[in-house]
């Protein structure tokens, strides 16, 4: 067959498996991410054969995680890269030392493996899947959390200490001297792209795009961002640093322009398929047959590794101030193998830092931890629920959760406690603060204290789902709770020990997911917000009252909405939506006709025959139940 065939015959085969795999794991309502590693393994040259030549479909796979890493350089802009540089270099780095030099040491004195392999070996350990997690925290809908944060902060460091780790392997075991001039060489490099990523950023990239658009053509600015991404991700990769960390650095230099927004639009699309084909790509690597003949041996790798890392990452991230919620969620987040593993690991076999043996041993273990973590990130949230209704765990949870600081001009009764200043806790601290209400603002950021205690707002100091912390708040003595926090966890928990501390008190809630829309109104919400739903509303709003709608009804049917919990507007009731009152939609009655001419009897017909138009008119008019236009009665 020929080779440019065989290649296209390749791909659809790898895509389709990866549809077929992502919709069988979307009905069983598990990540889509597992079914395209499963769809790999099928198709892979150790499972069914039908892809015999890996090379080329691993070259294409490889756009799939740089277009990964160059939309999360766009929406992780650098303003909330700032905001996480504490654990993202601190942590990020302490956890890279920390986990080549206790696997360093574990395998020097089991006897198992020479001092240089240990160092090769915890260097393979110590990086995470920044496409895996990337992925499994859009699904589960966590990528505003603090903890999602810390997260992709310490990733972006481990993804550039790839190229660190690719310039100091040939020189491992060189004398001392030659690894120290690696290693200097490698930084230089990437404080070199670094300051072009700041010109280019600053100078450059605004007018390159600003020249694409002025074109007016989709098609010319999408080729010049692709351009633009595959060029700086292939000169990064030229200077020994990781193409995919160049992609990242291209999606920062944009993300801070105007027209990020319209290049995300456009690259997503490209984005989705060929991560599906990257995904796949990394499941054709797995050797079923060799995990299964050494089962044991691999799961207790597994177990050591996973385990191993989320006991470093976990208190690292406890170190830096999260709560332990959050740390144990980023401990799991970061337990399993990164993708850049593999190709460290294909670099020591080939400089023979390692055996044959060793190599697939690590590969199966990577790609065992790999298809743990969905499971891990989904589930950490629903493990954190059911512990907190256990006393004497929901107790220890809380133990390190006490109030830091309390302003010493915070009310005491009669205020407003508004938990989370993200933009939306400062817009209603702004309008609190203009009608001169009192107001306590709690929320967990070192930062946002500082901005806090430099505008004089009263503030609490704390993780605002502890008990503790909202003790201190007085809320018995409060007018009003406002939860505005970012994760769906923290907002449950948050609630619920509101309402235990102060049966009474009216709660507003910022809802993050749709379904959780119902659960916050059982748990004693007296009002739930949803953003999305809130903007269909306004946009409606306007709309109709340019067209010219009478201004009460539209209000009333907006009441009629929000009072029905937005049913009319999700996805499960597409046709609740409440019919507008008769008075709305029926013309103005005519002026009296007059009197009919009596007929042949002397009496009056009350009705006279009508003309066929007239018929069509009224049978064409919709008929209104009883109940229209009743606000909150549209079920």
């Amino acid at each position: 067959m020929q080779e440019d065939f065989r290649l296209i015959l390749d791909i659809v085969t790898v895509l389709a498996a990866a549809a077929a795999g992502g919709f069988l794991a979307s009905l069983l309502r598990q990540p889509v991410l597992l079914g395209y590693l499963l769809a790999g393994i099928l198709v892979g040259p150790t499972g069914l054969g039908w892809i015999k030549e890996l090379v080329q479909v691993e070259t294409l796979a490889q756009f799939g995680v740089t277009f990964l890493l160059f939309t999360l350089g766009v929406e992780f802009s650098l303003k909330e890269l700032r905001k996480v540089r504490g654990i993202a270099v601190g942590g990020g780095i302490l956890q890279i030392g920390l986990t080549i030099l206790i696997t360093a040491v574990l395998a020097v004195v089991s006897g198992w493996l020479t001092p240089v392999q240990g160092i090769f070996l915890g260097a393979v350990l110590s990086l995470s899947s920044t496409a895996v997690v990337l992925k499994s925290l859009t699904e589960t809908n966590q990528m505003g959390t603090p903890q999602a944060q810390a997260m992709l902060g310490i990733l972006i460091v481990q993804d550039l200490a790839v190229g660190l780790m690719l310039a100091v392997l040939p020189a491992l075991d060189c004398p001392l001297p030659e690894l120290a001039g690696s290693l200097a060489r490698a930084l230089a490099e990437i404080g070199l792209v670094g300051l072009g990523a700041v010109v280019g950023g600053i100078w450059l990239v605004p007018g390159f795009l600003r020249l694409l658009a002025q074109q007016e053509s989709k098609e010319v600015f999408l080729l010049g961002v692709i351009s633009l991404c595959v060029g700086i991700a292939l000169l990064t990769e030229r200077l020994g640093i990781s193409s995919e960390i160049g992609a990242f650095i291209a999606g920062l230099m944009i993300s801070e322009v105007e027209y990020a927004d319209q290049t995300l639009d456009y690259v997503e699309p490209l984005r989705d398929v060929f991560a599906a084909l990257f995904f796949a790509a990394i499941g054709m690597l797995i050797d079923p047959s060799f995990i299964l003949g050494h089962l044991l041996l691999i799961l207790g790798l597994v177990g050591l590794v996973m385990v191993g890392k989320f006991c470093i990452v976990a208190p690292l991230a406890r170190l830096f101030g999260y709560t332990l919620p959050a740390a144990v969620v980023v401990g799991l987040g970061l337990s399993q193998i990164g993708e850049f593993s593999f190709v460290l690991a294909s670099e020591g076999q080939a400089l023979g830092l390692v055996s044959r043996q060793i190599y697939l041993l690590i590969v199966s273990t990577t790609a065992v931890t790999l298809l743990l973590t969905p499971f891990l990130l989904r589930g950490a949230p629903r493990l954190f629920s059911g512990l907190h209704g256990i006393p004497f765990l929901a107790r220890w949870l809380e133990s390190g959760e006490r109030p830091r600081a309390l302003a010493p001009d915070a009310p005491q009764q009669g205020h407003v406690v508004v938990c989370g200043y993200g933009q939306v806790g400062q817009d209603i601290v702004r309008i609190l603060e203009a009608r001169r209400h009192p107001l306590l603002v709690i929320d967990q950021s070192e930062r946002v204290i500082q901005h806090l205690r430099s505008r004089g707002i009263p503030y609490l100091y704390g993780n605002a789902a502890s008990a503790l912390v909202l003790e201190k708040a007085c809320l018995p003595q409060a007018r009003a709770l406002v939860i505005a926090l970012p994760d769906r966890m923290s907002i449950r928990l948050c609630l619920k020990r509101a309402l235990e501390l102060a049966p009474q008190l009216d709660v507003v809630v910022r809802a993050t997911d749709k379904e959780d829309i119902e659960q916050l109104y059982q748990l004693g919400a007296r009002e739930v917000v949803h953003p999305e739903f809130e903007a269909s509303l306004g946009l409606c709003s306007h709309v109709l009252l340019e067209l010219g709608e009478p201004p009460d009804i539209i209000q009333q049917e907006i009441l009629a909405i929000r009072s029905s919990h937005y049913r009319d507007l999700r996805p499960l009731h597409p046709s609740c939506l409440i019919p507008a009152p008769v008075s709305w939609l029926t013309p103005p009655a005519p002026p009296p006709s007059p009197p009919l001419p009596a007929n042949a009897n002397g009496s009056h017909d009350s009705h006279p025959p009508e003309s066929v138009l007239a018929w069509w008119e009224r049978w064409q008019r919709p008929v209104q139940p009883e109940w229209a236009g009743i606000p909150g009665s549209a079920e």
